[in-house]
C-alpha cells in the first residue's frame, strides 16, 4: 500500500524475549526457501488460505497454520493490533543475507499493509524504503509504504527474524496509525511513546481473518480505481494521453459487460476479448511509459491489475494462474526463457575491482544504465556468502579473499545459477535471450579475482582508479558513520569500533592501531592483492576506469567505458546523480578534512600507492 511517509511506528511495544521463545522452537526443517528463490530468505507459513503450511496463494479464506496455534503469544500480538488480517508470515534472513531492492506492485498489496514486529535482529540490520532507512527494534511495530522501493540489509553473522503480517485494516488499526510516529522529518506527536504489551496465559485470543479477497470479475468499480491509480502514478510521456484515452474506452466496456453479465461464467469470454485487446494495445504502443518509481507502467497493470481482473484461467491444482506473487527488484516482469539445459550463458560478465569507497556503487548504477546489460541490482554480499563453503565462518574469518581452488564445478554452476536467478536490466525485466551481458560490483570482490575468473572464464575486470587520499577519507567516515559495519561482533577484534568494510588478510594484526592507519593497510592490502591478480590476467580483458574522469566529463567516460567492453549506451548523460551509499556529497578537496591523518600514514603505503598510480595510466 502506499502510503504518505516511507515508515510508520506504531505505539506498541512487545516482549521480543517471549516472541524469540515460542519462534525459536521451530527448527531449520520447518523453514521454507523463499518462492522466487532469493538467497538467505526464508518463511515460515502462519496464516494461509485454509490454515494450509503448502498453500502459497493469496485467495482463499485466510486461517491460522499449525505453526500459528502453537505460539500464543503471536496470536495476542495479531489480536492486540485489531486487524483483519491476510496472509501472513515469520521471515527470516540468514547471516550476510539481504532482501534485494524491489516494490510490491501486486494487486494483493495494492490495498494491504505490511506490518513488521521484528523477533530476532541486531542494529546493523537496516530497512531501506525510498530515499530513508531504519533499524526496526525487537518488539517493536512498524509498518512501511510498499510502494516505494525497498530493501533489506542484514550484514551479521546472525540471523534477523520478523513476524511479517499483512492487511488491509480495521478501524481500530486505523487508529494505531493515527497515533503512530512518523518518518520523513514528520513532527513527534507531543508525549509519544509506546504501550508495551504483556503475554497473558489466553492460548486463543480473537482474530480477524479475511474471508474474502479476490474477485471472480472484478467491479468496473474497482478496476476504475486501480487503473486511475496506476495513471496518476505515471511519469509526463507524450503517449500517456493516449494510454488515458484508451483505457477510458476500455473501462466504458467493461463497465456494459458487467451491466450485462456481472460474474456470471457467460460473460467470461467477452470480458477475456476486452482484457487481451486492450493490453495487446498497450505493449505495442506505450512500452515506454514509466512510473515515478521507473517501472513500467504496461507491466505494473499487466501484474496488479489486468492478470487479476478475471478468474477463468486455473493451474491444474486448483490455484489462479494469476496469483504468483510478484516483489522484483527494480521493476515487475515475467521470467523470460532459459537457455538449453535450462542455464543462463554469461557472455563476457563484467565486473567492476576498486578499494572500497573509490566510486565505484556510482560508476555501477551508471553503466547498468546501458542498454542490453543485466545486474542483480545491487552488491553481490549474499550472492556469495550466503553459500556456505564461501562465507567467511567457513574460513575461520581469515578474510573474504576467495582463490580459485574453491571454484570447484559443482560450486561455480550453483554460483552462476543463483546470479542468474536475480537478473534484471535497467526496466526490471529479465533476460529474454541468452547469451546475458552481466555488470557486478562488489569491493570484497577486489579480494576474488582469480575465483570470479575460474567461475565466469570469459570475465572483464573494471579497474576503477580513485585518488587515494579522497578514498581513505571516505574510508575514515565510513568507519565512523556505523552504515558499513561488516562484522559487529568479530572475534578476536577489539577495536574501539566494530569492523567495516571488507575483511582482509591480515586483519587482526591491525588492533590496536589507530583508524587512519587500519583503512591505510585495508586500501593498500586490497590494493596490493588486486594489482596482483590483474597482472595474471590477460591484458586485453583488462579496463581502466578514472573516478576523476566520469566526475569532469560523465559521457566522455561512461562513452569510452562501454566502448571497451562493449555496452551499448543510448541515453543523454549530463550530470551524476549521488551513488546509493553516498555519505557526504563529493568534493575534491572533502578529504582534507583528515589531512593530517591521512598525510602521516601514506609514507607506510608509498609502494602500493604508486603501483596503483602507474597502473591506472591510460
Amino acid at each position: 500500500m502506499k502510503l504518505p511517509v516511507p515508515f510508520i511506528q506504531l505505539p506498541l511495544q512487545f516482549d521480543a524475549e517471549r516472541l524469540a521463545r515460542e519462534v525459536l522452537v521451530f527448527g531449520p526443517e520447518h523453514w521454507r526457501e523463499h518462492p522466487q528463490k532469493y538467497p538467505g530468505n526464508l518463511w515460515l507459513p502462519l496464516l494461509s488460505a485454509g490454515g494450509d503450511p503448502a498453500k502459497e496463494t493469496i485467495a482463499g479464506p485466510m486461517r491460522p497454520t499449525e505453526y500459528l496455534r502453537e505460539c500464543p503469544y503471536l496470536m495476542q500480538v495479531l489480536s492486540k493490533l485489531g486487524a483483519v488480517w491476510g496472509r501472513s508470515r515469520l521471515m527470516k534472513l540468514t547471516a550476510q543475507a539481504e532482501v534485494t531492492p524491489h516494490f510490491d506492485v501486486h494487486y494483493y498489496w495494492r490495498s494491504r499493509m505490511r506490518v513488521h514486529v521484528p523477533v530476532l535482529t541486531s542494529p546493523s540490520v537496516r530497512f531501506h524504503c525510498g530515499d530513508e532507512d531504519v533499524h526496526m527494534a525487537a518488539g517493536e511495530c512498524w509498518i512501511f509504504d510498499t510502494w516505494r522501493r525497498h530493501r533489506v540489509t542484514n550484514p551479521n553473522d546472525v540471523e534477523r527474524i520478523h513476524l511479517v503480517a499483512d492487511t488491509v485494516g480495521s478501524d481500530d488499526f486505523g487508529e494505531l496509525m493515527r497515533d503512530g510516529r512518523m518518518s520523513g522529518g514528520m513532527p513527534v506527536p507531543p508525549g509519544w511513546r509506546t504501550q508495551f504489551v504483556a503475554p497473558t496465559d489466553e492460548r486463543n485470543p480473537p482474530l480477524r481473518m479475511e474471508s474474502e479477497n479476490v474477485p471472480i470479475v472484478m467491479t468496473p468499480w474497482e478496476l476504475r480505481e486501480h487503473i486511475t491509480f496506476l495513471l496518476g502514478e505515471s511519469q509526463p510521456h507524450p503517449l500517456l494521453e493516449p494510454v488515458k484515452a484508451v483505457s477510458a474506452r476500455f473501462l466504458g466496456a467493461w463497465s456494459a459487460l458487467w451491466s450485462e453479465f456481472g460474474a456470471s461464467e457467460e460473460g467470461w469470454p467477452a470480458y477475456r476479448k476486452a482484457l487481451t485487446t486492450y493490453e495487446q494495445w498497450l505493449r505495442a504502443n506505450a512500452m515506454d511509459v514509466l512510473l515515478l518509481n521507473e517501472s513500467r507502467l504496461v507491466n505494473a497493470l499487466s501484474i496488479m491489475v489486468l492478470s487479476m481482473a478475471l478468474s477463468d484461467r486455473k493451474l491444474a491444482d486448483g490455484d489462479e494462474l494469476r496469483q504468483t506473487t510478484v516483489a522484483l527488484p527494480n521493476a515487475p516482469s515475467i521470467p523470460g526463457p532459459r537457455a538449453a539445459g535450462g542455464g543462463t550463458t554469461f557472455d563476457r560478465p563484467v565486473f567492476i575491482m576498486s578499494p572500497p569507497r573509490s566510486g565505484s556503487t556510482l560508476l555501477f548504477e551508471t553503466l547498468a544504465q546501458a542498454r542490453g546489460v543485466y545486474t542483480i541490482g545491487g552488491e553481490s554480499h549474499a550472492m556469495i556468502e550466503g553459500v556456505p563453503e564461501l562465507n567467511v565462518i567457513a574460513h575461520n574469518y581469515d578474510s573474504n579473499r576467495l582463490d580459485a581452488r574453491l571454484a570447484t564445478p559443482e560450486l561455480a554452476e550453483k554460483l552462476r545459477r543463483r546470479f542468474a536467478a536475480e537478473l534484471r536490466d535497467r526496466d526490471g525485466m529479465r533476460p529474454a535471450n541468452q547469451p546475458v551481458r552481466l555488470l557486478e560490483k562488489t569491493p570484497k570482490n577486489s579480494l576474488r579475482i582469480p575465483f570470479l575468473a575460474k567461475v565466469f572464464p570469459q570475465a572483464l575486470f573494471v579497474f576503477l582508479y580513485r585518488d587515494v587520499r579522497e578514498t581513505l577519507s571516505s574510508m575514515i567516515e565510513a568507519w565512523h558513520s556505523g552504515r558499513f559495519a561488516t562484522y559487529r561482533n568479530l572475534p578476536g577484534w577489539t577495536g574501539e569500533l566494530p569492523w567495516s568494510l571488507l575483511l582482509t588478510p591480515g586483519w587482526r594484526e591491525l588492533n590496536g592501531l589507530s583508524l587512519p592507519q587500519i583503512v591505510a593497510r585495508q586500501w593498500e592490502t586490497a590494493t596490493r592483492i588486486l594489482l596482483d591478480d590483474l597482472a595474471a590476467i590477460a591484458p586485453e580483458r583488462i579496463t581502466i576506469a578514472r573516478y576523476d574522469a566520469l566526475l569532469a566529463d560523465p559521457m566522455a567516460e561512461i562513452a569510452y567505458l562501454c566502448k571497451s567492453v562493449d555496452f551499448a549506451w543510448d541515453r543523454p548523460l549530463d550530470s551524476l546523480p549521488l551513488s546509493r551509499y553516498t555519505v557526504t556529497p563529493p568534493d575534491p578537496n572533502k578529504w582534507k578534512r583528515h589531512e593530517a591523518e591521512i598525510v602521516s600514514v601514506l609514507p607506510a603505503i608509498q609502494t602500493t600507492v604508486g603501483r596503483a598510480e602507474k597502473f591506472a595510466l591510460r
